[in-house]
Order: structure tokens, then C-alpha cells, then sequence
């Protein structure tokens, strides 16, 4: 991987900060024709169909990192579980969890909670760790010495990309605090930084980066110098935990990991640590409406079911098979995963798991991931092709990120694609939600997308609880609005049409899906079968 000196990653930062153009505010909602952005019409569909026809609320999982659910603006729309008494240390609806009153972590035990954990591809390989130097491990079978190969190319990867990342940005944030220290305070003015004597060109390259965060808000909240930070925290919790093949955190749990048939194992607390994520998709979905605070979800009666299985670090197969059925169990009519990896060693057990879904008339929404590849060569974690069942599940979703830019920016540089793979599109780029400690921040992923979608089905099985999973995925679909400009292929810089790296070639659009869930709910309309 390219790299590059301090002085140019901190001006690119810095050019990264000042020329970005704003995105419109709650541009998700918008309309193409009425407000002249590509978001997807709720607000014009509040504003024009008969919404709120059903007053019974519907139940979204958001299987994810755990949720904020205290938020000032998701509170109100966080799920209850009616049958259970709070935190009395009792399974009083005999489901098989205590107290499990707004969801299920199923990265917790008695002992703690999951914070970090490996890839899939470094627990892979740690099962042969003992091994002696250049002898090569000997397989039961084809799959399992397929599976260590794929493995070993994946952690050969991450691993040469990450170490040289890891020690230069180690080596800025040490320079840039040198640089800081000089001036005598731990914010230092613009001023402050001009009178630091620099004689190296290192240190004029220094000087100027600490200038730039000066400039830009100071060492607190200049959004330079918050991303070097990010970035060498994440870098230090892959070398530390995701690559560290020593490294097992699973112990906190207490489950057998190696019984892929225990489901009843984790705690309650879906809050705890690191749910950033979780609290930016939930809102998406449910954020109050209206209320004079943050930002407006899309689906007004939709109630948030937090399941917490994505530590920062890989999911585990067991886990997210097992946050499926719970949904699925206890009411959720779609699921949101805006989660995935690249390797799936337990596959058969998660298949089983959408398949149960399927079986109890849920819908289920997956983000595409931000790699910027095709999905046709490059394998991505859960995905709807069931093997044992040889079928596609015809209750999945999988969801690319589209921007809120024209033409060559329409799609987002990051989104993964796919001509059978990826379905259909949504705004994934710069989306605006609610964060933990009753804060907002804008995001970009097909982690943003997904939800987006998430929300436009919870609005049609909120307002037409006659529809089923399957029916509303194809409504999903056959209203989604063609995108027939040229777009930019994530990833290289090849145009092409949105319909040659997608089924649909579309982008989701809640109003066009509420109309034609109106005309299916009454007869006017008959879906194709699948």
C-alpha cells in the first residue's frame, strides 16, 4: 500500500475538511422532483398519502453494535418487551433471556462485555498457531484447507497493509505532540504555533500541520487532527486485537463457543460500550419526527429492537444466527444488518437462521459494504445465497450507498456493487442521525444505506400489515426510481449505467413504495411471483 509523508496525509486531511461541499440538511428525506436532491420522498409522503392509517407500532431489529437507548431522540421509539418484568432477574416470558427488556447482547456475559475481538480470518488461524515453523497444518477435509487458505491470504493482507500504516501514523501523532508541547499550551493558537522556531524540514512540515489544526478548531475539535486520532486508534486496536492471534476475548461470554446449537448464552446490556454505530443506524430508522430535537427517522411508528453482536472486530457466525432467531422470535418484522466480513466459516448456521426468519414472515436489509468491489469475485458476509437450501432467501435486501451529489457522483466511491448482487441503492453519504449521549453526527456507509431501506420497509408494513416479507421486498424493488444517468464504478474510473452494477439499476424511493403497497394491499395491483 502507498504511503505517504505527515505533511501530506494532514493537507490532504485539511483540503479533505475545507472543500467538501455541505451535504443539504435531512437530505435522505428529500424529493428528486420537489427539492431537486435524490433522497427518498418520506417527507413528501407524509406529507401526501394517508400515513398512520394503523396506530399498532412495528418492531425493527437492529442487529448491530448495541444502541444508545436513552437517546433524547430514539427513547420514545425503542422497543419493550411487553411480556418481561424490568430487571427483576427473571425470564418471565419464558423465552430464554432475563430481563431482556429492550434487546439482547449476545457479546456479553456475567463477567463483562465484548469490546474488541479477532477477524474471522485470525480465528481461523489461531486454531493452528501451535504448529512449528514452515510445517504446514494438516486438514480433515477439502472445505476446511479451502477455508485456511482463503484465511491466510485475508490476514496476509490486513496484516501488510496495517503494520506500515500503524507505525507512520504512530510516528505523526508523536511528532505532532512534540510540536504542540513547543508551544507551551495544550491548545495552542495560531500565533502560539508561528513563533515555534523550525529549522528541519520535518519540523516545518510539522508546524504546518499543527497550524492547520490551530486553524481549524484547535487540538480539541479541529476535524484534522479527530482524524489522525481516529485513524491511529483504529490502527492500534487491529495490530492489538483484530490481528492478534493470542488474542481471545470470548471467555466473557461463557458460552461454548464450538456448540453452534446453544442459543441461550449473553446479558441484557445492549447499551454498553462502543454503540456509536448501532445509535446512527437505529435513528435513521426511528428517530422521533417532529419533536423539535435532531433529525427525523423515517418510519414514525416503527420501535427499535437492539441486538448487540458486532464487537469492534469481526461478528461471529453463532452470534449473528442467533440475534436472527431472536428477532424473529420475539416480533420483528424487518431486521437491519449493516455488518459483514469477507470470510464465513460457520455459514450453514446463519443460512439456517434467515431461512427460520423467512419461515416467520421477516424481512431482512443488508449493507453492501465499503470496499468499492463487485460482489460477484469478492464474498461478503451474511449474504442471502442459502447452499443447503439451494436458494436465494427471497426475504433479503442487499443494499448499495448512493450520494446526494449528481452524475458521476450519484454513486458512493466506497459502496460494493454487484450486477445480481446488489439489489438496489439508497443514500448512504453524509447522513445525519443521532449518537450516543443525545448528540448527532453525520456518517457515511452502506451501513447509512441500509437502514434508509430498512425504514422505507418498516413504513409499508406499518401502514399494511396484510403484506408479507417477500411481498414487500418486491415493492421495494419495482418502485425503486431508475437512475439513468452515467455513474462512476466504485473503485476504478469506469461509467457506466447504475443497472450494470445493480438488479434494479435504481435507487429507493419510500412515496413510489407506499402508492404501489396501497395498490397491492387492495387487489388493484398483482405482484409477479417469485
Amino acid at each position: 500500500m502507498r504511503l505517504f509523508s505527515a505533511f501530506a496525509i494532514a493537507t490532504m486531511l485539511s483540503l479533505q475538511v475545507f472543500a467538501q461541499k455541505k451535504a443539504p440538511e435531512n437530505w435522505f428525506n428529500l424529493d428528486p422532483k420537489q427539492d431537486k436532491i435524490w433522497g427518498i420522498s418520506s417527507e413528501k409522503a407524509y406529507k401526501e398519502l394517508p400515513i398512520g392509517k394503523n396506530d399498532k407500532k412495528v418492531i425493527v431489529a437492529v442487529i448491530d453494535a448495541g444502541s444508545d437507548v436513552n437517546h433524547e431522540d430514539l427513547k420514545a421509539n425503542i422497543w419493550v418487551n411487553p411480556n418481561e418484568v424490568s430487571y427483576n432477574g427473571k425470564d418471565d416470558d419464558n423465552n430464554g433471556y432475563i430481563d431482556d427488556i429492550n434487546g439482547w447482547n449476545f457479546i456479553g456475559g456475567k463477567n463483562g462485555n465484548v469490546n474488541a475481538d479477532t477477524y474471522e480470518s485470525t480465528r481461523i488461524l489461531a486454531k493452528y498457531k501451535g504448529l512449528p515453523e514452515n510445517q504446514k497444518p494438516v486438514f480433515a477435509n477439502d472445505e476446511e484447507k479451502i477455508l485456511y487458505e482463503q484465511a491466510l491470504i485475508l490476514y496476509k493482507k490486513s496484516y501488510d497493509e496495517t503494520y506500515p500504516q500503524y507505525k507512520q501514523f504512530s510516528e505523526i501523532m508523536k511528532s505532532i505532540n512534540d510540536m504542540i508541547k513547543k508551544t507551551g499550551s495544550a491548545n495552542p493558537s495560531v500565533e502560539q504555533v508561528e513563533a515555534i522556531p523550525a529549522e528541519t524540514k520535518e519540523d516545518k512540515d510539522m508546524k504546518r500541520i499543527v497550524k492547520y489544526i490551530a486553524m481549524t478548531g484547535g487540538v480539541e475539535n479541529s476535524p484534522i487532527m479527530s482524524q489522525l486520532k481516529e485513524a491511529e486508534t483504529q490502527l492500534a486496536t487491529m495490530v492489538n486485537f483484530n490481528l492478534n492471534k493470542e488474542f481471545d476475548p470470548r471467555k466473557l461470554v461463557g458460552d461454548n463457543y464450538e456448540n453452534m446449537n446453544e442459543h441461550f448464552y449473553g446479558n441484557n446490556e445492549v447499551y454498553s460500550m462502543n454503540v456509536d454505530h448501532g445509535t446512527h443506524v437505529a435513528g435513521i430508522i426511528a428517530a422521533v419526527r417532529n419533536n423539535d430535537l435532531g433529525v427525523n427517522g423515517i418510519c414514525e411508528k416503527a420501535v427499535i429492537m437492539t441486538i448487540k453482536v458486532v464487537p469492534n472486530g469481526d461478528e461471529r457466525d453463532k452470534d449473528v444466527a442467533n440475534a436472527i432467531r431472536y428477532a424473529a422470535d420475539n416480533g420483528a418484522k424487518v431486521i437491519n444488518m449493516s455488518f459483514g466480513k469477507k470470510i464465513s466459516p460457520e455459514k450453514s448456521v446463519v443460512d439456517e437462521a434467515v431461512a427460520y426468519a423467512l419461515s416467520k414472515d421477516v424481512l431482512m436489509i443488508h449493507a453492501a459494504g465499503n470496499e468499492a468491489e463487485d460482489l460477484a469475485t469478492n464474498a461478503f458476509y451474511p449474504n442471502p445465497n442459502l447452499i443447503a437450501q439451494k436458494m436465494a432467501a427471497p426475504n433479503w435486501i442487499e443494499v448499495g450507498a448512493s450520494s446526494w451529489q449528481k452524475g458521476k457522483g450519484r454513486v458512493a466511491t466506497f459502496s460494493n456493487y454487484g450486477k445480481n448482487q446488489v439489489e438496489v441503492f439508497a443514500p448512504g453519504v453524509d447522513i445525519q442521525s443521532t449518537f450516543p449521549n443525545s448528540k448527532y453526527k453525520s456518517e457515511s456507509g452502506t451501513s447509512m444505506a441500509a437502514p434508509v431501506v430498512a425504514g422505507v420497509a418498516a413504513l409499508i408494513r406499518q401502514n399494511y400489515p396484510n403484506l408479507t416479507a417477500v411481498q414487500t421486498k418486491q415493492i421495494i424493488l419495482l418502485s425503486a426510481l431508475p437512475c439513468k444517468e452515467k455513474i462512476i464504478i466504485p473503485g476504478t474510473k469506469k461509467k457506466a449505467k447504475l443497472s450494470e452494477i445493480s438488479t434494479t439499476g435504481a435507487i429507493v424511493n419510500a412515496y413510489e413504495a407506499l402508492v404501489l403497497a396501497e395498490k397491492v394491499s387492495t387487489g388493484m395491483v398483482v405482484l409477479p411471483k417469485l
